[in-house]
């Protein structure tokens, strides 16, 4: 009995496919891309803003104006989130959900929201509500206002 022979051809385009393949069970494997993470205001309804440009800015330097009353603006790149719960009253918080380390990325109806497991945390004191699955809260940081402008340490 003979063998089939293989052409060049057919081992070539054999070897296509099992690469294209394997680029895609690769793509398959990739972690998740997260969502944009909220640069701050809270009057966006929940809904991540895009900063305009490139970098996101720095919290050290920010005018007081650009923190809502109510509300507040998240600083991914510092890993920290600055509130206003009342006018003139400002706090900071770590962006890092202390249940299992996502960052926080958004501000709504007066909490700061991890999207990973849907914790919310007070605006004022960065606790959990009570039916967050974090039950620690925060990680406070100090705010230091100098005239119009702030920085946070």
């Amino acid at each position: 009995m003979t063998e089939p022979v293989t052409g060049r051809r057919t081992v070539l385009i054999g070897a296509i496919g099992v690469g294209v393949g394997a680029g895609t069970l690769a793509a398959c494997s990739s972690p998740p891309v997260p969502a944009p993470e909220n640069p701050g205001d809270s009057s966006a309804a929940g809904s991540p803003a895009a900063e305009g440009g490139g970098a996101t800015p720095s919290p050290a330097g920010t005018p007081v104006a650009e923190i809502p009353v109510g509300g507040g603006r998240i600083f991914p790149d510092q890993q920290v989130v600055v509130t206003q719960p009342a006018a003139g009253e400002f706090k900071a918080f770590s962006t890092t959900c202390p249940h299992q380390g996502c960052a926080v990325t958004m501000i709504e109806g007066g909490h700061i929201i991890c999207p990973c497991h849907g914790s919310q945390f007070d605006l004022t004191s960065g606790a959990p509500t009570p039916d967050s699955q974090a039950k620690q809260p925060l990680a406070a940081m100090t705010v230091h206002v100098q005239g119009d402008r702030f920085s946070v340490s």
